[in-house]
């Protein structure tokens, strides 16, 4: 599998169904039918993906967004990005702020965060439905964790996960900075004053 096998299985996804939860089936289930080196090159893949989007730029659109993000949050968050499809994730990567452009962000914008629920921008699931296709795969559902995790050790051997964002952390609470490096998201998301 290579990126643009990976960037099509994530895309016709969003074709298939609607819902998170039925996204992960059908990937699930495509996964499933391919060799186990495919399915372990799926996540190598998605790692690295996940690995682009891990910059302090991105962290503060995401706490623009949801108000505050702890680290598996915004680990959960870009999961959700990838699940916006390629071209909306390489923009935001490329240019945070134009997650502003996204439907689903808008979409969030014209609604208090209290009324997200399902809707919520994350997607921690999706960062296990390639070990859950190798299980099936492998005809070892429960027990296949230690293997799927010594295989895809292997495959990203180059490459591992990096320890912090790229870029310099700044504060996307400060509304200064953030009309000047995420204006549209800073209008769409306003910081909330202190109750």
């Amino acid at each position: 599998m290579d990126i643009d096998s990976f960037w099509t299985l994530i895309d016709e996804s969003r074709q298939q169904a609607r819902s998170q939860d039925d996204r992960l089936v059908w990937l699930r289930g495509e996964l499933s039918h391919r060799p186990v080196a495919e399915i372990v090159q799926f996540q190598a893949l998605l790692d690295d993906v996940t690995d682009e989007a891990f910059t302090w730029d991105l962290w503060a659109a995401a706490e623009r967004i949801l108000g505050w993000c702890s680290d598996d949050g915004f680990c959960y968050f870009g999961l959700w990005m990838v699940g916006l499809g390629r071209e909306a994730f390489s923009r935001a990567v490329a240019t945070p702020d134009a997650l502003s452009a996204s439907p689903e962000v808008q979409h969030l914008a014209c609604q208090p965060r209290e009324k997200w629920s399902e809707q919520w921008p994350e997607w921690e699931a999706l960062d296990y439905v390639a070990q859950e296709a190798y299980g099936i795969a492998t005809g070892s559902n429960d027990d296949c964790a230690q293997a799927f995790y010594a295989a895809l050790k292997t495959a990203r051997r180059a490459t591992g996960p990096r320890a912090n964002p790229l870029g310099a952390y700044w504060d996307a609470r400060r509304e200064d900075l953030a009309a000047d490096k995420l204006p549209r998201l800073s209008s769409l998301f306003p910081v909330r004053p202190a109750i």
